[in-house]
């Protein structure tokens, strides 16, 4: 059953049980009401009958005081007799019921039988009246009533489920239009918002219904811009590899061995394996960029200095022809600890990708107040250019100078959807030596007691592992792994 026809009849419904209560208890109240209005009338003259019975001259001319009774109630049979009468005058009226006193004094008995209400009344001296009146115009009247009562509840009834009819469709039409939206979206598969009328509750089902499709299309924006930028990034390293393999493996069939030199194969290898390494690179940042994307995941609490020297002791392995300096304090943030060190060892593995040989990185963990960390990173690279600072957080973006390095444009936008989704911020700026510095603010809980400086760690290759660095930049160098 549609909605607003359930409203309807709830309405009826209701209206039905409140007005045949009213109906039963008013034709109980004036049934009572009638009949005791007939008892009162038939006390009142079985007492003026009582008291002409004490005249002498009325009990000489008894039978003229009953016809003259009956002239003036036809509709009511009489029987008296005098006190100490043995006989009764007038009609038989049969007696019975209990008897009670009355204000008057008298003896009373009311009953009803058949069709008439009987009274018998005797006072003091032993004289007796019996009243018998017909109630046949009262019960005519009160079944009129029940009639007339009964059909006013049915038309409030049929009156109730109108206007429940009315109200609901002028109730439910913002629903109906939720409804159509929906099928409209099912259909066409348009994110159109809702018009909005009011202030209501189902204004405000609404306007959340509207702030739902204005997410979902968001959503979808960002899926297709995503498919999009993908497909173009792909598209490019996928033709290279493929053009690539396909020239080795026709270099590989018999009698083509001779036709490329053994540095040409080799050069062919290293791209193909240079590739590969890009398309992966590529697949895991969209696969981090799809995780941003999701919703948010539970929270807790991590140590960040923890997640800082762990991503440097990854990005040391990485590099070790690097020095890093590490400043650092203690303290907590709230946040996701996969995220949040995903975050740090892309900004560390850019600082160290621009970075010269022999290079110094400098990563310094801050109290900005007792609320918020600083994180600085610095590298003594080429800097970024004014103009491109702000879209080189921009999906797939890289920059003229940039272009000629293995990278996807994905990372530091990654960053940034982790550093915002934690509630703080990133700015590019240029480090003391012309480099790049990336200045990140995070709420947390930082440590403000103690050194100011924190901790200070700096890790120089030289010394340790110059033999091991110049091996790994020959082969770096060279594309082996």
């Amino acid at each position: 059953m549609p909605l607003r026809w359930r409203l309807s009849m709830l309405t009826a419904v209701m209206v039905l049980v409140s007005m045949g209560a009213m109906t039963v208890v008013a034709y109980a109240t004036i049934s009572s009401s009638l009949t005791a209005s007939v008892d009162r009338d038939l006390e009142e003259k079985a007492h003026s009958l009582l008291n002409r019975t004490l005249d002498p001259f009325v009990i000489a001319r008894i039978d003229d005081e009953i016809s003259l009774f009956k002239a003036y109630n036809p509709d009511t049979r009489i029987s008296i007799s005098p006190g100490g009468w043995g006989s009764y005058h007038g009609d038989v009226i049969p007696v019975g019921g209990e008897f009670h006193e009355s204000a008057e004094g008298t003896t009373v008995s009311l009953r009803t039988v058949g069709n008439e209400r009987v009274l018998a009344a005797a006072n003091e001296y032993g004289a007796t009246v019996r009243l018998a009146q017909d109630m046949s115009d009262t019960q005519e009247l009160i079944t009129s009533l029940g009639v007339v009562l009964l059909s006013i509840s049915a038309v409030g009834v049929f009156i109730a489920i109108a206007a429940g009819m009315v109200t609901s469709s002028a109730g439910l039409r913002p629903v109906s239009q939720l409804q159509r939206a929906v099928d409209r979206v099912t259909r066409t598969d348009e994110l159109r918002p809702i018009p909005v009328d009011g202030n209501d509750e189902l204004a405000t089902l609404t306007h959340s219904f509207n702030a739902m499709m204005a997410a979902l299309q968001d959503s979808r924006t960002r899926q297709t811009q995503l498919v999009a930028d993908a497909g173009h990034e792909l598209k490019t390293p996928l033709t290279s590899m493929r053009t690539n393999i396909e020239l080795l493996m026709m270099l590989n069939r018999n009698g083509s061995q001779g036709r490329i030199s053994e540095d040409d194969r080799k050069d062919l290898e290293r791209d193909v394996m240079a590739q590969m390494e890009e398309l992966s690179t590529l697949i895991g940042d969209l696969v981090d960029l799809a995780r941003e994307d999701a919703p948010e995941k539970t929270m807790e609490s991590i140590d960040f200095r923890e997640v800082v020297e762990t991503s440097l002791e990854r990005v040391k392995r990485r590099r070790p022809d690097l020095s890093f300096e590490l400043k650092t304090v203690g303290g907590e943030v709230t946040g996701d600890p996969f995220a949040l060190g995903r975050a740090v060892l892309n900004l560390m593995d850019n600082a160290a990708k621009w970075s010269p040989a022999d290079g110094t990185v400098r990563i310094r963990l801050s109290a900005v107040d007792e609320r918020t960390f600083g994180l600085t990173i610095a590298d003594s690279g080429p800097g970024i250019p004014v103009a491109d600072r702000e879209r080189v957080f921009e999906r797939f973006y890289r920059s003229v100078s940039s272009r000629s390095m293995p990278g996807s444009g994905l990372g530091l936008s990654i960053v940034k959807k982790v550093i915002e989704r934690h509630g703080g911020s990133i700015v590019v700026d240029e480090s003391d030596d012309g480099g790049t510095l990336m200045r990140i603010t995070l709420p947390g809980k930082p440590e403000t007691t103690g050194d100011s400086n924190g901790h200070v760690r700096v890790a120089e290759p030289k010394g340790r592992g110059q033999v091991f660095a110049e091996r790994w930049m020959k082969r770096n160098k060279d594309g082996l792994t």
